[in-house]
Protein backbone atom coordinates (compact mmCIF):
# COMPACT_ATOMS: atom_id res chain seq x y z
CA UNK A 1 0.00 0.00 0.00
CA UNK A 2 1.49 3.43 -0.92
CA UNK A 3 2.50 5.75 1.91
CA UNK A 4 0.54 8.93 2.70
CA UNK A 5 3.50 11.00 1.42
CA UNK A 6 3.60 9.08 -1.87
CA UNK A 7 -0.16 9.52 -2.32
CA UNK A 8 0.11 13.25 -1.69
CA UNK A 9 2.96 13.58 -4.19
CA UNK A 10 0.90 11.76 -6.80
CA UNK A 11 -2.08 14.06 -6.17
CA UNK A 12 0.25 17.07 -6.40
CA UNK A 13 1.64 15.98 -9.77
CA UNK A 14 -1.88 15.55 -11.14
CA UNK A 15 -2.97 18.96 -9.90
CA UNK A 16 0.13 20.67 -11.33
CA UNK A 17 -0.51 19.00 -14.69
CA UNK A 18 -4.16 20.06 -14.62
CA UNK A 19 -3.18 23.64 -13.85
CA UNK A 20 -0.75 23.68 -16.76
CA UNK A 21 -3.50 22.55 -19.14
CA UNK A 22 -6.36 24.60 -17.70
CA UNK A 23 -7.13 28.29 -17.88
CA UNK A 24 -5.57 30.35 -15.09
CA UNK A 25 -8.63 32.61 -14.86
CA UNK A 26 -9.49 31.15 -11.46
CA UNK A 27 -6.24 32.36 -9.88
CA UNK A 28 -7.06 35.03 -7.31
CA UNK A 29 -5.05 38.27 -7.25
CA UNK A 30 -5.94 39.99 -3.97
CA UNK A 31 -4.97 43.51 -2.90
CA UNK A 32 -4.26 43.29 0.85
CA UNK A 33 -6.06 46.15 2.60
CA UNK A 34 -6.34 47.62 -0.89
CA UNK A 35 -2.56 47.43 -1.42
CA UNK A 36 -1.14 49.13 1.65
CA UNK A 37 2.43 49.33 0.37
CA UNK A 38 1.14 51.75 -2.25
CA UNK A 39 -1.69 53.75 -0.64
CA UNK A 40 -3.17 54.30 2.86
CA UNK A 41 -4.54 50.96 3.96
CA UNK A 42 -8.24 50.10 3.90
CA UNK A 43 -9.20 53.47 2.42
CA UNK A 44 -11.13 54.56 -0.65
CA UNK A 45 -7.91 55.85 -2.33
CA UNK A 46 -6.33 52.41 -1.85
CA UNK A 47 -9.34 50.54 -3.21
CA UNK A 48 -9.62 52.96 -6.14
CA UNK A 49 -5.96 52.37 -6.95
CA UNK A 50 -6.44 48.59 -6.86
CA UNK A 51 -9.56 48.76 -9.03
CA UNK A 52 -7.78 51.00 -11.53
CA UNK A 53 -4.80 48.62 -11.64
CA UNK A 54 -6.88 45.47 -11.97
CA UNK A 55 -7.29 42.88 -9.22
CA UNK A 56 -9.64 39.96 -8.75
CA UNK A 57 -10.38 40.70 -5.11
CA UNK A 58 -10.25 43.60 -2.69
CA UNK A 59 -9.11 42.20 0.66
CA UNK A 60 -10.30 44.27 3.62
CA UNK A 61 -11.18 44.20 7.30
CA UNK A 62 -14.25 45.39 9.15
CA UNK A 63 -15.48 46.40 12.57
CA UNK A 64 -18.82 47.64 13.86
CA UNK A 65 -19.36 50.99 15.60
CA UNK A 66 -21.47 51.73 18.66
CA UNK A 67 -24.35 52.77 16.38
CA UNK A 68 -24.13 49.64 14.26
CA UNK A 69 -22.23 50.93 11.22
CA UNK A 70 -19.81 48.55 9.49
CA UNK A 71 -16.48 50.36 9.04
CA UNK A 72 -13.33 49.27 7.23
CA UNK A 73 -10.25 48.94 9.45
CA UNK A 74 -7.65 46.32 10.22
CA UNK A 75 -7.51 47.30 13.87
CA UNK A 76 -10.50 46.88 16.16
CA UNK A 77 -10.29 50.59 16.92
CA UNK A 78 -8.44 53.76 16.01
CA UNK A 79 -4.88 52.92 14.98
CA UNK A 80 -2.26 55.11 16.77
CA UNK A 81 0.04 54.76 13.74
CA UNK A 82 -2.63 56.11 11.38
CA UNK A 83 -5.38 58.11 13.04
CA UNK A 84 -4.91 61.86 13.58
CA UNK A 85 -7.40 64.16 15.26
CA UNK A 86 -8.56 67.58 14.06
CA UNK A 87 -5.38 69.14 15.48
CA UNK A 88 -3.16 66.77 13.51
CA UNK A 89 -2.10 64.78 16.57
CA UNK A 90 -1.94 60.98 16.32
CA UNK A 91 -4.20 59.24 18.82
CA UNK A 92 -2.67 57.76 21.94
CA UNK A 93 -2.08 54.01 22.14
CA UNK A 94 -3.95 51.69 22.21
CA UNK A 95 -6.70 53.67 20.45
CA UNK A 96 -10.43 53.67 21.24
CA UNK A 97 -12.33 50.57 20.00
CA UNK A 98 -14.97 51.23 17.35
CA UNK A 99 -17.59 49.57 19.52
CA UNK A 100 -17.26 52.59 21.83
CA UNK A 101 -17.49 55.19 19.04
CA UNK A 102 -20.34 56.37 16.83
CA UNK A 103 -19.74 56.68 13.10
CA UNK A 104 -19.75 60.47 13.24
CA UNK A 105 -16.90 60.29 15.77
CA UNK A 106 -14.94 57.79 13.66
CA UNK A 107 -15.22 60.08 10.63
CA UNK A 108 -13.43 62.91 12.45
CA UNK A 109 -10.05 61.14 12.17
CA UNK A 110 -7.60 61.44 9.29
CA UNK A 111 -5.94 58.13 8.33
CA UNK A 112 -4.17 59.28 5.17
CA UNK A 113 -0.59 59.46 6.47
CA UNK A 114 1.45 56.98 8.51
CA UNK A 115 3.01 58.22 11.75
CA UNK A 116 6.52 59.11 10.48
CA UNK A 117 8.53 57.63 13.35
CA UNK A 118 6.66 54.30 13.48
CA UNK A 119 7.74 50.78 12.55
CA UNK A 120 4.85 50.82 10.09
CA UNK A 121 6.39 53.80 8.27
CA UNK A 122 9.70 51.96 8.02
CA UNK A 123 7.92 48.90 6.65
CA UNK A 124 6.22 50.86 3.85
CA UNK A 125 8.40 53.88 3.09
CA UNK A 126 6.99 54.29 -0.42
CA UNK A 127 3.33 54.46 0.55
CA UNK A 128 1.74 57.52 -1.09
CA UNK A 129 0.20 59.72 1.61
CA UNK A 130 -3.30 61.11 1.02
CA UNK A 131 -3.95 63.61 3.85
CA UNK A 132 -7.59 64.13 4.68
CA UNK A 133 -8.56 60.50 4.04
CA UNK A 134 -11.25 59.15 6.36
CA UNK A 135 -12.07 55.65 7.57
CA UNK A 136 -14.66 54.37 5.07
CA UNK A 137 -17.76 52.36 5.69
CA UNK A 138 -18.18 49.06 3.87
CA UNK A 139 -21.18 50.64 2.13
CA UNK A 140 -18.85 53.32 0.70
CA UNK A 141 -16.47 50.65 -0.61
CA UNK A 142 -19.33 48.90 -2.38
CA UNK A 143 -20.39 52.27 -3.84
CA UNK A 144 -16.86 52.83 -5.16
CA UNK A 145 -16.93 49.46 -6.92
CA UNK A 146 -20.26 50.37 -8.51
CA UNK A 147 -18.84 53.73 -9.59
CA UNK A 148 -15.94 51.95 -11.30
CA UNK A 149 -18.33 49.87 -13.35
CA UNK A 150 -16.54 46.71 -12.20
CA UNK A 151 -19.21 44.07 -11.74
CA UNK A 152 -16.85 41.12 -11.23
CA UNK A 153 -14.40 42.24 -8.53
CA UNK A 154 -14.88 40.33 -5.31
CA UNK A 155 -14.51 41.35 -1.67
CA UNK A 156 -12.67 39.18 0.87
CA UNK A 157 -13.94 40.61 4.15
CA UNK A 158 -12.24 39.81 7.46
CA UNK A 159 -14.15 40.06 10.72
CA UNK A 160 -11.88 41.87 13.17
CA UNK A 161 -12.87 40.17 16.37
CA UNK A 162 -10.54 38.67 18.97
CA UNK A 163 -11.86 35.95 21.30
CA UNK A 164 -9.25 36.97 23.88
CA UNK A 165 -10.42 40.62 23.91
CA UNK A 166 -14.23 40.46 23.91
CA UNK A 167 -14.53 44.04 25.20
CA UNK A 168 -13.02 45.46 21.99
CA UNK A 169 -15.79 44.48 19.59
CA UNK A 170 -19.37 43.30 19.40
CA UNK A 171 -19.98 39.65 20.21
CA UNK A 172 -19.78 37.19 17.31
CA UNK A 173 -23.54 36.85 16.78
CA UNK A 174 -24.33 40.58 16.58
CA UNK A 175 -21.14 41.28 14.60
CA UNK A 176 -21.97 38.69 11.95
CA UNK A 177 -25.63 39.69 11.76
CA UNK A 178 -24.65 43.34 11.21
CA UNK A 179 -22.19 42.42 8.47
CA UNK A 180 -24.43 39.96 6.65
CA UNK A 181 -27.38 42.35 6.86
CA UNK A 182 -25.41 45.10 5.13
CA UNK A 183 -24.04 42.77 2.46
CA UNK A 184 -27.55 41.53 1.66
CA UNK A 185 -29.04 45.03 1.61
CA UNK A 186 -26.31 46.23 -0.75
CA UNK A 187 -26.79 43.24 -3.05
CA UNK A 188 -23.24 41.88 -2.84
CA UNK A 189 -23.93 38.44 -1.33
CA UNK A 190 -22.72 36.69 -4.49
CA UNK A 191 -19.45 38.67 -4.62
CA UNK A 192 -18.08 38.27 -1.10
CA UNK A 193 -16.16 35.78 0.96
CA UNK A 194 -15.98 36.12 4.73
CA UNK A 195 -12.62 35.38 6.34
CA UNK A 196 -11.47 35.28 9.94
CA UNK A 197 -8.91 33.95 12.37
CA UNK A 198 -11.83 33.74 14.79
CA UNK A 199 -13.62 30.68 13.48
CA UNK A 200 -16.69 31.37 15.65
CA UNK A 201 -17.71 34.05 13.16
CA UNK A 202 -17.22 31.68 10.24
CA UNK A 203 -19.46 29.09 11.85
CA UNK A 204 -22.17 31.73 12.19
CA UNK A 205 -21.79 32.81 8.56
CA UNK A 206 -22.20 29.19 7.47
CA UNK A 207 -25.40 28.95 9.50
CA UNK A 208 -26.92 32.29 8.48
CA UNK A 209 -25.69 32.64 4.87
CA UNK A 210 -24.61 29.18 3.71
CA UNK A 211 -24.07 30.31 0.10
CA UNK A 212 -21.29 32.74 1.12
CA UNK A 213 -17.88 31.01 1.05
CA UNK A 214 -15.96 31.04 4.32
CA UNK A 215 -12.19 31.54 4.45
CA UNK A 216 -10.35 30.01 7.42
CA UNK A 217 -7.31 32.13 8.29
CA UNK A 218 -4.46 30.43 10.13
CA UNK A 219 -1.09 31.25 11.62
CA UNK A 220 1.06 28.45 13.02
CA UNK A 221 4.31 30.19 13.88
CA UNK A 222 5.62 33.06 15.99
CA UNK A 223 4.67 34.09 19.51
CA UNK A 224 0.91 34.19 18.88
CA UNK A 225 -0.18 31.32 16.63
CA UNK A 226 -3.92 30.93 16.14
CA UNK A 227 -3.78 27.22 15.34
CA UNK A 228 -2.01 24.38 17.19
CA UNK A 229 -1.79 20.87 15.81
CA UNK A 230 -2.35 19.18 19.16
CA UNK A 231 -5.34 21.10 20.55
CA UNK A 232 -8.12 23.57 19.95
CA UNK A 233 -7.23 27.21 20.65
CA UNK A 234 -9.44 30.14 21.59
CA UNK A 235 -9.54 31.01 17.87
CA UNK A 236 -10.73 27.69 16.43
CA UNK A 237 -14.30 27.43 17.78
CA UNK A 238 -13.62 24.08 19.46
CA UNK A 239 -12.07 22.44 16.40
CA UNK A 240 -8.74 20.68 16.96
CA UNK A 241 -6.37 19.21 14.36
CA UNK A 242 -5.67 16.48 16.93
CA UNK A 243 -9.14 15.14 16.11
CA UNK A 244 -8.39 15.18 12.38
CA UNK A 245 -5.10 13.31 11.94
CA UNK A 246 -3.11 16.40 12.99
CA UNK A 247 -4.09 18.06 9.71
CA UNK A 248 -5.10 21.71 9.42
CA UNK A 249 -6.76 21.21 5.99
CA UNK A 250 -8.78 18.26 7.32
CA UNK A 251 -9.84 20.35 10.32
CA UNK A 252 -11.02 23.20 8.11
CA UNK A 253 -12.91 20.77 5.89
CA UNK A 254 -14.60 19.31 8.99
CA UNK A 255 -15.50 22.83 10.13
CA UNK A 256 -17.27 23.48 6.82
CA UNK A 257 -14.74 25.82 5.25
CA UNK A 258 -14.42 26.50 1.52
CA UNK A 259 -11.00 28.17 1.47
CA UNK A 260 -7.90 27.77 3.60
CA UNK A 261 -5.92 30.99 3.96
CA UNK A 262 -2.63 30.29 5.77
CA UNK A 263 0.41 32.46 6.33
CA UNK A 264 2.53 31.69 3.27
CA UNK A 265 5.46 30.55 5.39
CA UNK A 266 3.34 27.74 6.85
CA UNK A 267 2.50 25.98 3.57
CA UNK A 268 4.22 23.30 1.53
CA UNK A 269 3.42 21.69 -1.80
CA UNK A 270 2.23 18.58 0.05
CA UNK A 271 -0.16 20.58 2.27
CA UNK A 272 -1.57 22.38 -0.76
CA UNK A 273 -2.10 19.05 -2.51
CA UNK A 274 -3.84 17.70 0.59
CA UNK A 275 -6.14 20.73 0.74
CA UNK A 276 -6.97 20.40 -2.96
CA UNK A 277 -7.74 16.70 -2.54
CA UNK A 278 -10.28 17.74 0.12
CA UNK A 279 -11.86 20.27 -2.23
CA UNK A 280 -10.40 23.33 -0.49
CA UNK A 281 -8.87 26.28 -2.33
CA UNK A 282 -5.68 27.73 -0.84
CA UNK A 283 -5.12 31.50 -0.79
CA UNK A 284 -1.96 32.54 1.06
CA UNK A 285 -1.18 35.77 2.93
CA UNK A 286 0.69 38.18 2.87
CA UNK A 287 3.27 37.76 0.09
CA UNK A 288 5.21 40.83 -1.08
CA UNK A 289 8.54 39.66 -2.52
CA UNK A 290 8.57 38.61 -6.19
CA UNK A 291 10.55 35.45 -5.48
CA UNK A 292 8.06 34.39 -2.78
CA UNK A 293 5.08 35.13 -5.03
CA UNK A 294 6.67 33.03 -7.79
CA UNK A 295 7.33 30.16 -5.39
CA UNK A 296 3.74 30.16 -4.13
CA UNK A 297 2.41 30.01 -7.69
CA UNK A 298 4.83 27.21 -8.54
CA UNK A 299 3.72 25.01 -5.64
CA UNK A 300 0.08 25.35 -6.63
CA UNK A 301 -1.73 27.98 -4.54
CA UNK A 302 -5.07 29.24 -5.87
CA UNK A 303 -4.44 32.85 -4.95
CA UNK A 304 -2.13 35.32 -3.26
CA UNK A 305 -2.92 38.22 -0.94
CA UNK A 306 -0.31 40.98 -1.29
CA UNK A 307 0.46 44.50 -0.12
CA UNK A 308 2.01 44.92 -3.59
CA UNK A 309 -0.72 44.02 -6.08
CA UNK A 310 1.41 45.66 -8.78
CA UNK A 311 4.21 43.13 -8.20
CA UNK A 312 1.70 40.32 -7.83
CA UNK A 313 0.25 41.18 -11.25
CA UNK A 314 3.76 41.33 -12.74
CA UNK A 315 4.83 37.91 -11.46
CA UNK A 316 1.47 36.29 -12.21
CA UNK A 317 1.65 37.61 -15.77
CA UNK A 318 5.16 36.21 -16.17
CA UNK A 319 3.78 32.82 -15.05
CA UNK A 320 1.17 32.92 -17.81
CA UNK A 321 -1.77 33.74 -15.56
CA UNK A 322 -4.53 35.83 -17.16
CA UNK A 323 -4.68 39.24 -15.49
CA UNK A 324 -7.89 41.04 -14.56
CA UNK A 325 -8.60 44.27 -16.44
CA UNK A 326 -8.40 47.53 -14.56
CA UNK A 327 -11.44 49.77 -14.15
CA UNK A 328 -10.13 53.29 -13.54
CA UNK A 329 -11.99 55.19 -10.84
CA UNK A 330 -11.35 58.06 -8.46
CA UNK A 331 -12.70 57.98 -4.90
Amino acid sequence: MPSRAATLLTVLSILVAERAMASDSSFDIEAHRGGRALMPENTLPAFANALSMGVDTLELDVGVTADGEVVVSHERGLNPDLARDANGAYVASPGTPFVKLRLEEVKRYDVGRIRPDSAYARQFPDQHAVPGTRIPTLKEVFALARKSGNDRVRFNIETKIDPDHPDESLGPQVFVSSLLGLIATEGFSDRVTIQSFDWRTLQLVQQQAPKIPTVYLTLQRGSAPTVALDRATSWTAGFSPADHAGSVPQTIKAAGGTIWSPYFGDVTAALIAEAHALGLRVVVWTVNKPEDIARMIEIGVDGVISDRPDLLRLVAGEKGIALPAGTPVVP
